[in-house]
């Protein structure tokens, strides 16, 4: 092969593609979809300091509305008015809602009636009931004579810190459930950039088969020299946008707690002192979650080792198919066997995200077809042994290089042949002829 012309190739389709409209719009729109993620995150974050709900408490028993407001005083507020009177007052939005506790409520182990004008939301109820859960059991357990040392090792809210060994030894924090996201949504990333990139070689091809082209250029060059410089240029166009779009999410995401933390302070400052909940003295707040969403240079190195490898392994039969065939509709009886594999490694993400370290899931990572999307989730959920990610890479690079030889035969003998949809026992012919 002339590396030469090669070269030639590929730098010509790079500059082609990343000139394009759609390159740039998808190449800075994404980063802007991944600026407003990060805000919502940091919006749902300082949401928590908005000011609280107040609920007015209908209490027959007598018993349960002091030690509501006891353990909130803000949010709880003493009534002796009518739930008719209240319901207008909800409607009008003077309160967020009221909470009617009927005499029968502790005696007959009865239900609490919370009436709302829609305010709030899953956190909101669920930390009511929590609340008149607490109370109603801190009430039974006096009635029955529990001494209040009992009571306060009910009381008790154990924690649970998470912790994680990386590969020097170090603990670090970590989040099991952001991991899995991340882990899913990494595995989706290769998987639209395998099949994205994919298609658009394979429409490459076909598009000068087509137009032919192909018959003028391969007077100069092979056309397996061909092949290698379109896909090798299209792969530097997938890894020049990949590298932007990871550049932009690194810099967010160290920006993200300084940014985070300033609108907290701002969104603070407007809330009255006596609107703030109990124990919030001041505006700083534990943001260490975001760590979680810093990238290791480690995992960034392993993605793009993946990413290449996945890349030229599935392009190159991507590249086969458009040289045998003489339009797309053509190409889909033949992209069953390639979508397949890439289709269960997708599938499988889900399941390796929640047992990274089982069986299958190991034998997921190291299977060629399936391995770039698949250990790249278990890379970022479970600390995977350095030989299995070895073993895998050079599976990897194996099959690479029986996958190119193989789309190169095909590639050879398809590309100047026209009027004729091959069939699967025909292109077998081509592989052995060639």
């Amino acid at each position: 092969m002339n590396f030469a012309k090669i070269w030639l190739i590929l730098k010509r389709e790079y500059l082609t593609r990343v000139q394009t409209k759609s390159f740039l719009l998808s190449t800075f729109l994404t980063p802007l979809f991944i600026i407003g993620l990060m805000g919502l995150v940091i919006y749902a974050t300082v949401s928590e300091n908005e000011a609280p709900k107040q609920v007015v408490v209908i209490d027959e028993t007598l018993r349960i509305s002091d030690k509501l407001i006891a353990l909130n005083p803000i949010r709880y507020i003493p009534t002796d008015q009518s739930p008719e009177l209240l319901r207008k007052e909800v409607i009008d939005g003077i309160w967020d809602g009221y909470l009617l506790i009927e005499s029968d409520f502790l005696s007959q182990n009865s239900t609490a009636t919370f009436v709302h004008n829609g305010a709030g939301g899953i956190s909101f109820y669920e930390s009511l009931r929590s609340d008149l859960r607490d109370v109603t059991r801190e009430i039974r357990l006096q009635d029955n004579a529990v001494s209040q040392d009992i009571i306060s090792i009910f009381d008790e809210r154990p924690g649970l810190e998470n912790k994680r060994i990386n590969e020097e030894g170090l603990e670090e924090n970590s989040n099991a459930f952001i991991s899995s996201i991340a882990g899913i949504l990494i595995g989706v990333f290769i998987f639209i950039g395998l099949f994205g990139y994919g298609a658009i070689l394979m429409r490459s091809v076909i598009e000068e088969k087509t137009s032919r082209i192909v018959e003028i250029i391969t007077s100069s060059v092979k056309p397996i020299e061909l092949m290698m410089g379109k896909l090798l240029g299209v792969c530097l166009v997938a890894l020049t946008q990949f590298g932007l779009w990871i550049a932009t999410y690194a810099g967010i995401s160290i920006l993200a707690a300084p940014v985070a933390q300033f609108f907290i302070s701002q969104r603070m400052k407007n809330i009255p002192t006596e609107m703030l909940n109990p124990g919030i003295e001041n505006t700083q707040m534990d943001l260490s979650f975001l760590e979680q969403f810093t990238i290791n240079p480690v995992f960034l190195l392993y993605f793009f080792v993946f990413f290449i490898l996945g890349f030229l392994m599935y392009s190159s039969i991507f590249a086969a198919i458009g040289a045998a065939v003489d339009s797309e509709q053509d190409s889909q009886q033949f992209m069953t066997p390639v979508m397949l594999p890439i289709l269960i490694g997708y599938m499988l993400n889900f399941r390796i995200a929640e047992v990274p370290d089982s069986t299958f899931a190991t034998i997921a990572s190291l299977f060629p077809l399936t391995s770039p999307i698949n250990m790249m989730t278990r890379l970022l959920v479970s600390n995977v042994p350095f030989w299995e990610v070895l073993l895998s890479i050079l599976l990897l690079m194996a099959s690479v290089v029986g996958m190119m030889l193989l789309g190169a035969r095909i590639y050879r003998t398809g590309i100047l042949m026209y009027g004729k949809k091959p069939s699967f026992k025909e292109i077998f012919k081509w592989i052995r002829q060639s």
